[in-house]
């Protein structure tokens, strides 16, 4: 089992994919656990308030914290994310398709934050797929060692990665590969 890992290059854009992508599999009748951020900016900072979605079905928590005008210290606030961990955690069993996880910040670069909950999920036999930065990207793969599988930015490679390995948990074979018709 691999630990799939995504990272789009705008701003905001990672946090973005994995919204859409959880709420496909929602729709479609998936049940993904973890957390998708949902950002909104500030007109007065512009700087944007970080909330998360707890999947599959909330509760919202904002994980930021204002800090004034002119700082430039990290805003995350360690309590608003480690009550996003319990609500996960609480949800995190067998019967979870995929967990997500909106990102592989500081918090589990040092240890904390999500990061056991990675573990427990592979432990459980559910895939894992997180939000990765260049900034925390050395921590990620020191972590994860081979179980690192980069997933390129867009839902499509997210949906294919995500079926082929709950395909793989479960023990079903995998749909055949589209053929092209040569006649």
């Amino acid at each position: 089992m691999k630990i799939g890992y995504t990272y789009a290059s705008g701003r905001g854009d990672t946090d973005l994919l994995l919204y859409r992508f959880a709420m496909s599999l929602c729709a479609d009748g998936y049940r993904p656990v973890g957390t998708v951020q949902m950002n909104e900016m500030c007109k007065q900072t512009g700087r944007c308030d970080m909330d998360v979605k707890v999947l599959p079905d909330g509760p919202v928590i904002r994980i930021s914290q204002a800090l004034g005008p002119g700082s430039t210290g990290c805003r995350l606030l360690p309590s608003a994310l480690e009550e996003s961990v319990g609500e996960v955690a609480a949800r995190l069993t067998r019967e979870a398709d995929l967990l997500i996880i909106n990102k592989f910040g500081k918090q589990e670069a040092d240890g904390h934050g999500f990061r056991p909950l990675i573990g427990a999920a592979l432990e459980l036999g559910v895939p894992v797929i997180v939000g990765l930065s260049h900034l925390n990207q050395q921590a990620f793969f020191d972590f994860a060692e081979d179980f690192a599988e980069e997933l390129a930015p867009d839902e499509a490679a997210l949906r294919s990665w995500f079926e082929r390995e709950l395909a793989a948990i479960r023990g079903e074979s995998q749909p055949p590969a589209a053929t092209l018709d040569a006649s």
